[in-house]
């Protein structure tokens, strides 16, 4: 229900010019049979992760694997289409996206591993506002931020997501955001830690999936009050720790 709930949305404004944030060019799908070498060593281990937290949940069969592996290539090379050149000695800011693309494996995971599916999902979802702030690997190296903001290698879900959430702490929880300053850790870390792997490892499946429909509906501004609903509803450990 979730797959074809979220499908059927973002075809439905992929389909909009007023909802199409970004221009993207026609991509045509490589094929299906890639072979794993081609990921690098993170994403090897996140192909493995993903497959066996797929088949814990009963949404992948045995050759998920292939599957999963084509997916990120595929993405991997859709998304250089829009990228800029960019010369710097930062990691974040070679050729490749440095981390694993948690976005994409969710979305595989809820599309019970076809890579058909996925894959035209990705690019329409591509079109949207909010895959730049659901899709991390979206906006890697891309030519739809400024030059200045590639070359600084944050990624506006730092500056924008982030930089949202602690204003609204301050003036929501200012215990919560008391006890962030007194430890000399900053929420806006661990935010970019949660968004960055989709909540993976800090919540159950399901919460998961309502996090990335909750956005795609109703916007990106959700996944700020997502972030500050969780401080909140973790506001009494946080102060518990401090106390110790």
């Amino acid at each position: 229900v979730m797959a074809e709930l979220i499908e059927n949305f973002v075809l439905h404004l992929s389909e909009s010019r007023t909802h199409c944030y970004f221009s993207t060019g026609s991509y045509k799908a490589m094929d299906a049979d890639v072979k794993k070498e081609n990921l690098s060593s993170v994403q090897q281990l996140g192909v493995e992760m993903t497959v066996r937290y797929g088949k814990y949940l009963n949404l992948l069969k045995e050759d998920a694997e292939n599957g999963l592996s084509s997916v990120l290539v595929n993405c991997e090379e859709f998304l250089k289409q829009q990228q800029r050149t960019v010369s710097s000695s930062l990691c974040c800011l070679q050729e490749h996206y440095a981390g694993y693309d948690w976005f994409a494996s969710s979305i595989f995971l809820i599309m019970s591993g076809d890579r058909e599916k996925t894959l035209t999902f990705l690019q329409q979802f591509s079109r949207l506002l909010v895959s730049a702030f659901l899709w991390l690997p979206r906006l890697h190296l891309s030519m739809h931020l400024p030059v200045t903001t590639v070359e600084y290698g944050i990624h506006p879900v730092y500056f924008c997501s982030a930089h949202h959430i602690e204003m609204l702490l301050k003036a929501e929880l200012p215990l919560v955001c008391s006890a962030f300053h007194m430890s000399g850790f900053t929420p806006s870390q661990i935010c970019l830690q949660w968004i960055t792997q989709c909540f993976w490892n800090y919540m159950d499946w399901s919460e998961i999936c309502h996090y990335i429909a909750i956005c795609i509906f109703l916007g990106p501004d959700y996944q700020i009050y997502m972030c500050v609903s969780v401080f909140r509803h973790l506001q009494q450990d946080i102060l518990k720790h401090t106390e110790a």
